[in-house]
């Protein structure tokens, strides 16, 4: 971003950088609480429950739909430069839009597996056991983009894993009870909370590998960002389409598309299709695991709503747990002392010590 004039008080692209990879951190803590419990209230509200499918099949739509319209506005408006873009983007570099059908393919999954895993699990238990999805990311970065970790960002993943561990054996002593309440209606919809946990871990596998094969992308192709998520966008509506169809196709052609829709449930699609860019834009100025550590300060902001609309009832062990959680976002956050030592704490503290790939910017 060029500043205007040369007064001497500008801030510098790094400064810019650093502001905008904090403040889309901390937004998309806020979106990742409120998409949660969204979810989980309209999926445990009785009465006609919306397709879950046909839910991320809009996301993805409305999420490149909101791309296209950032790129016509880079064109000053002018759809003629935008479809040539477009043309070129989907075309002429033809082999990266059949890369991104990876991770489309997983994201699709992994929104999908969140929709049940929500349906099934408390808004504070699922976004504790969400949390994993960080050490999956770590292991994958370490693998796909040369990541080195240090000793102490190890420890903080050691921490996080315990934490989690702690949550799900209290839930697991307490028979996996629900944040509906005592009160709950009797006509709300069944819970397992075994069938939730399984896909919480499906999640939490498919979200470090796409996320981190979606960033190797981006920041070794370089590009729009915001060219890439119509790419991805594309792609995902129509392997989004497939998977409705494949999975819940007959309810959709018995019920129609939009069966059981509201305001809420339209605020919870919007709110998905928003986060996606989000992370798109988190990705690009930050790393995944840091992303990904951001994200588990939503848990504060799910429990403490949790109990306020759910009823749920925190234990000791629950509580313990997060703690740990919270803990190892700490630890992983601290700054890593530069020079002496010789050791990985010596290496720069942005991006967690990534190999050497070049961000291009859009």
């Amino acid at each position: 971003m060029a500043a205007a004039g040369g007064g001497g008080g500008a801030a510098g692209p790094s400064t810019v950088s650093r502001r905008v990879k904090y403040a889309s951190l901390g937004v998309l803590v806020v979106q990742n609480a409120s998409l949660v419990l969204s979810i989980r209230y309209v999926r445990t509200l009785p009465g006609e429950r919306f397709l879950p499918t046909t839910a991320v099949v809009m996301a993805e739509a409305m999420k490149g739909a909101a791309c296209l319209l950032l790129i016509l506005l880079q064109h000053r408006g002018s759809v003629r430069q935008t479809a040539v873009t477009l043309r070129e983007a989907m075309l002429g570099q033809f082999g990266d839009t059949l890369r991104l059908a990876v991770p489309s393919l997983i994201y699709t999954l992994q929104n999908n597996l969140q929709y049940v895993a929500i349906s099934n699990l408390p808004a504070a238990t699922f976004q504790v056991t969400y949390q994993l999805k960080i050490l999956t990311t770590a292991l994958f970065s370490v693998l796909l983009l040369g990541t080195s970790l240090s000793r102490l960002q190890w420890t903080s993943l050691a921490l996080l894993f315990a934490g989690v561990a702690l949550v799900q054996a209290e839930q697991a002593r307490a028979g996996g009870a629900g944040d509906s309440g005592p009160t709950a209606p009797p006509d709300s919809p069944p819970q397992s909370y075994a069938v939730g946990l399984a896909a919480v871990a499906a999640s939490c596998l498919s979200s470090g590998f796409a996320g981190v094969y979606f960033e190797r992308l981006l920041k070794t192709t370089g590009g729009s960002i915001w060219v890439r998520n119509v790419q991805l966008g594309a792609v995902g509506t129509a392997v989004g389409l497939a998977a409705m169809v494949a999975a819940e196709g007959s309810a959709v052609a018995t019920s129609g598309f939009f069966y059981g829709y509201n305001a809420a449930v339209w605020a919870v699609v919007v709110n998905q299709a928003a986060g996606g860019l989000l992370v798109a834009v988190v990705v690009r100025y930050a790393d995944n695991i840091l992303k990904g550590f951001a994200t588990a300060l939503s848990i504060l902001a799910s429990t403490a709503a949790s109990v306020h609309l759910f009823g749920f009832r925190p234990r000791a062990p629950f509580l313990a747990g997060t703690a740990m959680v919270l803990a190892a976002v700490y630890l992983y956050g601290r700054p890593r002392r530069h020079g002496g030592g010789g050791g990985d704490e010596g290496q720069r503290q942005d991006g967690g010590g990534k190999s050497p790939s070049k961000d291009k910017g859009s």
